[in-house]
């Protein structure tokens, strides 16, 4: 696994696998679920007008939506082929508000600059996540807060991230939210909330399970479930949450 890999991720993607990049969320079968999880992050960040750091940004869809939103975004990636699709966005959108710049976030010389930053699926391809986080702590203003939403555990022990390590050589590692937190404090960080990720509330409170029959009819009960979404709700927070930290 190198930062070679991580590089030359979109080019060995294929021209089909580009083209998906290119057009997120939209061409993503998540779509949905996707947005659901953008919404989120957006309503914990500081209102803007804001400067905002979107870290791993890849084709720049996620800083296009930012900015979209009325924040000033500098949208980082490592990748040269992401930051080159990540300006075609930005011109599709006709966006004023937003620059890409070619880094690696675990060497960025930032410092007090931005009101906020997101990790959005991105600090878990990390080699080193704490000097990551380092650079960010140090790149937000007082105050500035941080939104980190990750897979959590067991992600780098699936089998689709398995094979997409082994094939693109690529860094594909867990990052639950008390990990996290735990780095984040001997970096400096003081306050942090840890919350679950809405597709996965959209997931339990929508979606019924496949069994029939008695199993079917009690779990669809509204205390039953209730109870249940609270229990499952509780696991998945903890599991693979949204997390947000604020620096002192």
């Amino acid at each position: 696994m190198s930062k070679k890999g991580e590089k030359d991720y979109l080019k060995n993607l294929g021209k089909n696998g580009i083209e998906h990049a290119f057009n997120k969320p939209f061409s993503d079968k998540i779509c949905g679920q996707i947005i659901m999880d953008i919404g989120s992050i957006m309503e914990f960040l500081p209102k803007p007008p804001a400067r905002l750091l979107d870290l791993g940004c890849g084709t720049g869809w996620t800083s296009c939506f930012f900015a979209k939103q009325g924040y000033t975004v500098t949208g980082q990636d490592i990748s040269p082929d992401m930051i080159t699709y990540a300006n075609k966005n930005k011109e599709r959108d006709k966006l004023d508000n937003i620059i890409f710049i070619e880094s690696d976030y675990e060497k960025m010389n930032y410092s007090n600059e931005f009101d906020c930053a997101v990790f959005y699926g991105s600090l878990h391809h990390a080699e080193d996540e704490q000097a990551a986080l380092q650079n960010t702590f140090n790149a937000l203003k007082p105050n500035g807060i941080l939104i980190v939403f990750e897979p959590g555990k067991g992600h780098s022990k699936a089998k689709e991230t398995i094979e997409t390590m082994e094939k693109f050589d690529v860094i594909d590692k867990d990052m639950p939210p008390t990990y996290l937190v735990n780095l984040a404090k001997t970096i400096g960080f003081k306050n942090y909330e840890i919350h679950p990720q809405l597709s996965q509330m959209f997931k339990m409170v929508y979606t019924r399970p496949n069994k029939r029959g008695i199993y079917d009819l009690i779990f669809n009960l509204p205390f039953t479930r209730a109870i249940g979404s609270f229990f499952m709700l509780f696991f998945y927070k903890y599991r693979s949450g949204l997390v947000i930290l604020k620096k002192g």
